[in-house]
């Protein structure tokens, strides 16, 4: 029987390994100043790691071959030709291998729609009215997913979980490190900040149409009208009073009007996602990225010129009306336009397993249109703007010095139908090893299970 995900890991690292305890160490008391629900994250201590003689993807824009990467003190300290490390150091052999920033995916339902799935897992739409601002994602997150696990073996190391869509706002969105906790905000990636989650169509109309809310695409416009109304009153009070009484929901609104609170919309059809732009110009937010957007196409160029992201999915569609006129170069041309930002997004647990084939995906139908993409240019739609849209940009989604040491060591070409990450590092601690079961993840939960035996695959 392996160990607990924790255990295993701490028992293989080299030096050093901070304990779960450590990662979860309670935080302060909410009268103490320090931030409700603050991250307890704690990278774990390792030692110097220097990957030698790979193919690398930079995350911004650059392949350097037969290059080196060095690691140390959980950042990124150098990524060149010929690079030293002391005798401390762990050499790891890169040759004929490729090594990139870790993946990161811009939306996951991982934890609040766990495995197995059940009822008594569902713990992501707040479905009891149209407006849930109050509710936050990392409140349901279940760290022991085996999901998590999962995905790392693909190469995710930093996620963002998000409420479900049933809602016009569901609630905060969550960004957390990839790495095995007891609670969430062991979990949670320090100082990014939150997300709001937000979604039109036929969701929330479907959900509410019955419930005596909005069942019309106008009734969910009239309804995000009216909840940033109420915001905007809120906020004037609280700035006249310090003393007004909290409003979770009002707060969560007026966060994202003010800047604090990254905003993602759930959103397919172009004449839709221009709506919400117009809704964000109303009320003075601005849109971080649109979720899905099969149709972000139509409307590339003016999403690059307002500087909004498109999380999108490589080739989904079909699967409801407003899916229908999806194309499979959606996400080529949303890149293509001057100044684009786009992501590729998986909400599915399945499919945040191989979120590089899916960036493949769209390598191969642009090509078919006659559209060429280099793969140090496709990696970035899974690293540097997928961080840029988390906030967290400045420190994380590329192998610039300084940055997190978050980087995925692959078989061969990322974008290779036969890639797989052979090795993960997480803040420069080796937290996955394809070919050492001592790092795998394998949570308490699983601990038992055939499959976590090695018995069933």
């Amino acid at each position: 029987m392996r160990k607990p995900l924790t255990a295993a890991l701490c028992a293989a690292l080299l030096a050093g390994c901070a304990s779960t305890t450590g990662r979860d160490a309670a935080s302060a008391p909410a009268s103490s100043g320090v931030e409700s629900y603050a991250s307890t994250y704690r990278p774990i201590a390792a030692p110097p790691v220097l990957i030698t003689g790979a193919t690398v993807l930079t995350g911004d824009g650059r392949r350097l071959d037969n290059a080196d990467v060095l690691l140390r003190d959980g950042r990124v300290e150098q990524v060149g030709s010929g690079l030293s490390a002391g005798a401390d150091a762990v050499r790891v052999d890169g040759s004929g291998k490729w090594v990139t920033p870790g993946l990161i995916d811009v939306h996951s339902h991982l934890g609040v729609y766990p495995s197995p799935g059940a009822s008594a897992h569902s713990d992501g739409n707040e479905a009891t009215a149209p407006v849930t601002a109050q509710v936050w994602a990392e409140h349901s997150v279940w760290p022991q997913d085996p999901g998590f696990g999962a995905a790392l073996a693909g190469g995710v190391t930093a996620l963002q979980i998000l409420p479900g869509s049933a809602n016009l706002v569901g609630g905060r969105g969550v960004t957390l490190k990839n790495v095995a906790a007891t609670t969430a905000q062991g979990m949670k990636f320090p100082d990014a900040p939150h997300g709001l989650k937000m979604a039109c169509g036929e969701n929330p109309k479907r959900v509410y149409g019955q419930k005596g809310g909005p069942s019309t695409r106008m009734g969910n416009v009239a309804g995000y009208r009216a909840a940033f109304i109420e915001a905007q009153d809120y906020a004037r009070k609280r700035d006249k009073d310090a003393s007004t009484k909290r409003d979770l929901k009002l707060e969560t609104l007026a966060g994202a009007m003010a800047g604090d609170i990254l905003v993602h919309i759930h959103c397919y059809r172009a004449d839709e996602m221009a709506q919400m732009l117009d809704l964000a110009r109303e009320f003075d937010f601005k849109v971080t990225a649109f979720h899905h957007g099969v149709e972000a196409y139509k409307l590339a160029d003016r999403l690059a010129a307002e500087g909004v992201c498109g999380a999108l999915w490589a080739d989904w569609w079909g699967f409801k009306m407003e899916a229908f006129d999806g194309i499979q170069e959606n996400i080529a041309i949303v890149d293509r336009a001057p100044g684009g930002c786009a992501i590729v997004h998986s909400d599915s647990d399945e499919g945040i397993q191989r979120l590089n084939q899916e960036a493949a995906k769209v390598i191969a139908n642009a090509r078919r249109v006659g559209i060429e993409i280099a793969p140090e240019h496709a990696i970035r739609w899974i690293t540097q703007n997928a961080a840029r849209a988390l906030g967290v940009g400045e420190v994380t989604g590329t192998l610039a010095p300084g940055k997190m040491a978050d980087v995925v060591l692959w078989n061969g070409n990322p974008f290779s139908v036969y890639a797989q990450a052979e090795q993960v590092w997480i803040d420069g601690a080796h937290v996955y090893d394809r070919h050492d079961p001592s790092r795998q993840p394998v949570t308490d939960f699983m601990l038992g299970q055939p499959v976590a035996q090695g018995g069933a695959r």
